[in-house]
């Protein structure tokens, strides 16, 4: 009995350690002066290098978000290129802070993992690309086609169930970043090559001919992508949480980079007062400056701005709103209020 309470106690002792010492990652974060974020290897649109071999896009962008709420300054933040492999275990290892690398929200990814999702970032889903000369026009003629397909994402198994209940066979050509695989495809290693629709049109906006290539109708699954954390640390969670909620909200308000400073003096609108700092103290709440709100959008801009920035109409990937439009506009993209 003695040793199954003294079981018991040292179980309890080493979760509260380990709780105690993931609880304190904004503390971590402001000593060591920037945020330490995860990103994908390559993927036009989300995560690239330009000309100068700076980190941008759509995923960076959310990552400089959090560098402003809590320096001021879109410019603390270190990259570290992950895989779809390694993502995980250097979110949980403590190698990163924050996780913004096209990730798909799941059940077991948010229980078991030990880690927590902070919000959908893109509303997503699972899709092929084929080359036109394949004489293939829809994905259920894909019968014993090879695949090329990124190892350690949720791509595997819907691939194994879409080919299961349409009584197809495939084969698998296993590959670890979206660079292999898009090189594998060019080289006609694979015959499609499948992953989240949106980097299905980001991979082919870099294709010599992209006209060559045409993504299938189907779109076998729900891939709900955002930015996550390590659970036990609820004050990290909610700093994260609201940068991508303020992002949002903001573009619901027609708060944007141009027009949030001299909104910022406040208006008739208390959810606007609210958000940039000139009502209440909702930064007190998340231990940030009163600017918090103001810096994210400043430097980095509203959700629209970003979209538009990287994957809307007007760049190479050319991607319409659709689901991720805000709620008021025939999309489903929703923040929680700011009171």
């Amino acid at each position: 009995m003695k040793q199954a309470v003294s079981a018991l106690a040292t179980a309890g002792s080493i979760a509260f350690l380990a709780s105690a010492a993931s609880a304190a990652t904004l503390d971590d974060v402001r000593a060591k002066g920037f945020v330490q974020c995860g990103i994908n290897t390559g993927l036009a649109g989300f995560a690239f290098t330009d000309d100068a071999g700076e980190w941008d896009g759509f995923d960076v962008a959310f990552c400089r978000a959090v560098a402003s709420a809590i320096f001021g300054d879109a410019t603390a933040v270190k990259f570290t290129p992950l895989t779809g492999k390694t993502r995980f275990e250097a979110l949980k290892s403590g190698e990163v802070d924050v996780l913004s690398r096209n990730t798909t929200w799941t059940l077991s990814r948010d229980a078991d993992l030990g880690l927590t999702f902070v919000g959908v970032n893109y509303y997503d889903g699972q899709g092929f690309i084929g080359r036109k000369a394949l004489g293939v026009g829809s994905a259920t003629e894909l019968d014993g086609a090879s695949v090329c397909i990124q190892t350690g994402t949720t791509t595997e198994l819907n691939l194994a169930d879409f080919f299961r209940a349409n009584d197809m066979s495939y084969e698998p050509v296993p590959i670890e970043t979206n660079e292999e695989a898009r090189t594998s495809y060019i080289a006609e290693r694979c015959d499609v090559y499948t992953t989240d629709a949106s980097g299905l049109a980001a991979s082919r906006s870099t294709f010599e001919n992209p006209d060559d290539h045409m993504v299938y109708p189907e779109i076998i699954s729900k891939e709900p992508l955002g930015p996550l954390v390590r659970q036990g640390d609820d004050e990290w969670a909610d700093l994260i949480r609201w940068t991508l909620n303020v992002m949002i909200n903001a573009e619901e308000y027609g708060v944007n980079s141009g027009n949030v400073e001299d909104l910022a003096g406040g208006t008739d609108n208390p959810e606007i007062n609210r958000m940039l700092g000139s009502e209440g103290n909702m930064h007190e709440m998340l231990g940030v400056d009163q600017t918090w709100a103001v810096s994210i959008i400043k430097n980095v801009g509203n959700y629209g701005e970003v979209f538009d920035r990287y994957l809307g109409p007007d760049t190479p990937i050319a991607l319409q709103r659709g689901l991720n439009a805000l709620w008021t506009d025939g999309g489903i993209l929703y923040a929680p209020p700011i009171r």
